[in-house]
């Protein structure tokens, strides 16, 4: 019988999961973009340091920071990259406290840093910590990242688990994920996102709105975010379509 898992755990668990649903999804083959992730750290971390003042050069590397702790194969590299991007950020914060950016790859970093230190009480604390950063990002620029900063407290609201654990809440995560969709729909991963938790939550008639948006989006989608750096999103972003649509025949028509 495998042993109960610890709220630290728990919690990780749910922050990798809001983290994966907020950026690049994990494909089958994630080889290749580890690969192009680490170029893309090295290069960034290059540019850096021969800036350390430029905020241009700062966003590359916490992006590239995460990216490639999103990618990494152990826990160890995955909390190398992370400690990067946050000792990035945190540089950069001290210098532009109000920088929506700063706060959002923040956050997002200690979200990589919790996954990779789980299961333990740091990890547990990291979550009020992302949490607060997450909003501090919202309130600063909500349509940064194509609404990241409301796309990803969706999900962390969603995923989490609930009072007294966590931060998890239905009605915050229905809140953002829909102001999400609704200040970027254009972006696949906002529509795909609420579309999961209305499934989840067996609301058809949303369910269904947030199917036929998805629809009308996509082809213009996939012109707009094309090249290398999004081969991975629409690996991820077809296979969750292709399984909502799947889900939504099991659940819904099947009962109808």
């Amino acid at each position: 019988m495998s042993p109960k898992p610890t709220i630290p755990a728990i919690l990780a668990a749910s922050l990798c999961l809001m983290l994966a649903a907020s950026a690049m999804g994990q494909p089958a083959d994630s080889r290749i973009f580890a690969e192009r992730a680490q170029k893309t750290f090295d290069l960034a971390r290059k540019n850096y340091m021969a800036d350390t003042n430029s905020t241009t050069a700062a966003r590359e590397l916490a992006r590239a920071s995460f990216e490639s702790a999103d990618l990494a194969t152990n826990d160890m590299r995955r909390a190398e990259f992370a400690r990067s991007g946050i000792a990035v950020c945190r540089h950069w914060l001290a210098h532009l406290p109000n920088s929506a950016a700063g706060h959002y790859y923040l956050a997002m970093n200690l979200g990589k840093l919790a996954e990779a230190e789980a299961p333990s009480l740091a990890a547990y604390r990291l979550v009020h910590e992302v949490e607060r950063e997450f909003k501090l990002a919202a309130e600063l620029d909500v349509h940064f990242d194509h609404a990241g900063p409301a796309r990803t407290l969706g999900e962390l609201y969603f995923q989490a688990p609930g009072w007294p654990l966590s931060v998890g809440s239905k009605h915050k995560a229905r809140e953002w994920l829909e102001r999400a969709a609704a200040l970027a729909p254009e972006y696949p991963e906002n529509q795909l996102n609420l579309a999961e938790a209305q499934l989840k939550w067996r609301q058809q008639k949303e369910f269904e709105t947030t199917l036929t948006n998805l629809a009308a989006i996509w082809p213009a989608a996939k012109t707009n975010f094309i090249g290398p750096a999004w081969e991975a999103n629409w690996l991820d972003w077809n296979a969750r379509r292709a399984a909502l649509q799947t889900e939504f025949s099991k659940t819904f028509k099947r009962a109808s």
